[in-house]
């Protein structure tokens, strides 16, 4: 169940002060050898470094779990509220105080906590055969037994889940998932616009928030039982969300959606389709939650979170001044040797499993019991469905420097000759 193991030091990425840069989307374009050879790096030699931006902007890299899991927990001495990517270094976020990615409490409970009741377990597995039905439907064309572009069907299966939950109209599924990948891969040359990445990224941004206003607008005229008339909805100490926020956080559940759960289908498929792991998992049904975890923890597709530090603070002996950026690396803190046992090793028994792949404290994903259920689902429709897999062609990865995942992964499967068992 083995993945190989982190190959030497790469090469043809940009250096910093001898080392080459985490946030460069061409060092996530292979295999996974480049990125986790420079996280193992920095994790044993600079877990806490002082890294400057090709323009200028300085912030403090930080590699190890413990370190990542203390800043993204301890709201009052790290804030979200001035942006969570480090794409925004530098400027403050238009959504900071409005969208709950990048609220701090107490205002973000207030926005949070009915969120999170409705999309709790119990709420989302009521919607379990409604999802059930769409990850059949998405993968339905693989049982052709011809050539199958795994990558792209698990772009889309986010978006078709998100849109029946979210009462968002089908026709515009494909759509709403192009601009969702040009928010996260701008420089990606097969989605940047001839103007350049900025201007993809504005477009996309643009394009997006106007599509939820006129949703909006037409969904208070009939509300339903979907995600958006519950935003509509929403009472925040005897008022409603305002129409930015509705918006903002209409494309926060969107983007969350959209860049985690398809990438780490994609991620699972192109490194575990010939080590065993699929086969041992088929064979013991019963571990697809605690291999779901191990999934998540394997493929940790958002790659990092931004946050300045509100007081002067210390880090392994390094003092972090007020007003200080820090980039938390996920991908590379879920595979830190210090907190996770053999941790290149795909393990489906793993436990404990304490990933951060949907981040850590109050910022903690709050759609992740969504993305868990439909992960969930879809690997006890393949192992139950398949016997075998097969990559049939070269992958594509996405040219992001944060989200790792696929865009092409043409694949082939065989057909078991009786169903076996569902493991979900």
């Amino acid at each position: 169940m083995s993945a190989p193991a982190p190959a030497g030091s790469p090469t043809g990425c940009p250096a910093h002060a001898g080392r080459l840069d985490p946030a460069d989307p061409a060092l996530h374009t292979d295999d996974g050898r480049a990125a986790h050879a420079v996280w193992r790096d920095l994790r044993r030699h600079a877990p806490v470094e002082r890294r400057t931006t090709p323009s200028g902007l300085g912030y403090w890299s930080l590699t190890r779990y413990r370190d990542c899991d203390r800043v993204l927990r301890d709201h009052t001495a790290f804030t979200s509220e001035h942006g969570n990517l480090l794409r925004m270094l530098g400027t403050d976020d238009p959504a900071g105080g409005k969208q709950m990615a990048v609220t701090d409490p107490p205002r973000h409970a207030a926005m949070r906590e009915p969120l999170q009741r409705a999309l709790s377990m119990k709420s989302v597995d009521a919607h379990r055969e409604r999802i059930r039905a769409t990850v059949r439907r998405v993968v339905e064309p693989l049982a052709d037994g011809g050539v199958f572009d795994f990558g792209q069907a698990m772009t889309l299966l986010p978006m078709a889940v998100t849109g029946v939950l979210m009462g968002i109209p089908e026709a515009d599924w494909a759509q709403l998932t192009g601009f969702t990948s040009a928010c996260v891969a701008p420089d990606d040359p097969r989605l940047m616009l001839p103007a350049g990445p900025t201007a993809t990224l504005e477009t996309a941004h643009r394009e997006l928030f106007a599509y939820f206003q006129d949703l909006a607008h037409e969904r208070e005229k009939a509300l339903g039982d979907d995600l958006l008339s519950f935003l509509l909805t929403l009472d925040l100490g005897g008022r409603t969300m305002s129409p930015g926020e509705v918006m903002s956080n209409c494309y926060s559940l969107l983007l969350g959606a959209n860049v985690t759960t398809g990438h780490v289908a994609s991620t699972v498929m192109a490194t575990q389709t010939d080590t065993g792991v699929f086969e041992d998992w088929a064979a013991h049904p019963e571990l697809t939650v605690r291999a779901t975890e191990e999934a998540l923890r394997w493929a940790s597709p958002a790659g990092h979170f931004l946050r300045y530090a509100t007081r002067d603070v210390l880090l392994r002996g390094t003092r972090i001044h007020r007003g200080d950026a820090l980039v938390t690396w996920l991908n590379s803190a879920n595979f830190d040797e210090e907190v996770f046992k053999d941790p290149f090793v795909f393990d489906i028994r793993r436990r404990p499993n304490r990933h951060i792949t949907f981040g850590a404290g109050v910022h903690f994903c709050v759609g992740h019991t969504v993305a868990k259920v439909t992960l969930r689902l879809l690997f006890a429709e393949l192992l139950s469905r398949f016997e075998s897999f097969e990559i049939a062609g070269p992958p594509r990865r996405l040219y992001s420097g944060f989200v790792a995942g696929y865009t092409h992964l043409p694949i082939t499967a065989r057909l078991r000759a009786r169903r076996g068992r569902v493991g979900y």
